[in-house]
This record gives structure tokens, C-alpha cells and sequence, in this order.
């Protein structure tokens, strides 16, 4: 890839290509931490969208849920895929940005409280860790995809239980 004059252009296998899937792969380091890195990742999900939600209006906030986790699909899948490429692994704990992506999903159509973020947190680390069916077999999809898109489909499950528990009155926001 031919790189602009003006550096817009980052090539493939440049050093800041690489440090830019780091990043984002292990959102901004959450996914370091020595013990859990996925629930790391988690909780940073969740710690980004209550402070983020402070400056965005409730009736916008399910917009700008699907918008980042849109955002943290697109930019993960190639940054999941260099980082396992890079460390030879299939799915390398370090790498959550799925953890994210699935997080900003289970939160999409929650009133923003402690008690549903904590709950929203719960139910998606279970789906995520058990993984019940087809969630198990989406882990098969080739690099990145298989990485992220378990997640997504945790994060839906999430996502539905939580809107059961609210629509039913089981949990008050």
C-alpha cells in the first residue's frame, strides 16, 4: 500500500499500524490485566458508556449505544485478526475489544442507572463465558470475525434479557 504524502495513509505493516491494532484490540490496555482481561474489558465498556452518557441526552443514548458498538465491530474485527496473527493464538485473551462491542450492545435500550449497568455487566459476562448455542459455533468464523462476532451475539442475548427484565417490571431502572 502506497502511503500518502500527507500521512493520512498508514501502511499495513507499518509500526504505527500495529501499535493502532494494539490499541484498539486491547482497548487501550483494559485488556492487559493478569487475571479476567475479559471482564477487564468488560467493565471498561461500562465505566466508558456511564461517563459518556453524562453528556448525552437519554432520548440519543440508544443511538449512540448501537453507533459504538458499531464502531468497536468495524475497527475490531481487523484489529482482533493482526493482533492473533501477530501473537499465533486464535483468541488471544488480551484481545477484548469484543468484550466491548457485545457490553455497548447489552446496554442499548437501558435507562443508564447503577442497578442496570451492573445487571447489563452480569448478564453479559454469563452469555459470554457460557456461550449457549449458536454462540460456541461462531467462535469457528475464520480470525477476527470468529473473535468479535461471539461477542455481538452474547451482547444480543444480553440485550434481550435485559429488555424482558425491564419490560416486565423484574428490574426498575
Amino acid at each position: 500500500m502506497k502511503v500518502a504524502p500527507d500521512n493520512l495513509v498508514t501502511a499495513p505493516n507499518s509500526p504505527r499500524a500495529r501499535t493502532w491494532a494494539w490499541v484498539v484490540a486491547t482497548f487501550f490496555g483494559s485488556g492487559r490485566l493478569p487475571v479476567a482481561p475479559g471482564t477487564g474489558g468488560s467493565a471498561a465498556a461500562v465505566l466508558l458508556w456511564w461517563g459518556l452518557t453524562r453528556w448525552i441526552p437519554p432520548a440519543w443514548q440508544p443511538e449512540m449505544a448501537i453507533a459504538l458498538s458499531a464502531v468497536a465491530i468495524a475497527v475490531g474485527i481487523p484489529a482482533a485478526t493482526r493482533v492473533a496473527r501477530e501473537m499465533g493464538r486464535k483468541d488471544p485473551g488480551c484481545v477484548v475489544i469484543d468484550e466491548v462491542a457485545g457490553q455497548l450492545i447489552t446496554v442499548i435500550a437501558a435507562p443508564v442507572s447503577w442497578k442496570t449497568l451492573l445487571v447489563g455487566f452480569i448478564l453479559f459476562r454469563a452469555f459470554d463465558t457460557t456461550k449457549p448455542p449458536p454462540l460456541r459455533w461462531l467462535e469457528q468464523l475464520p480470525e477476527g470475525t470468529g473473535i468479535v462476532v461471539d461477542d455481538i451475539g452474547a451482547g444480543l442475548y444480553a440485550l434481550a434479557v435485559m429488555q424482558l427484565l425491564l419490560h416486565y417490571r423484574v428490574m426498575s431502572a
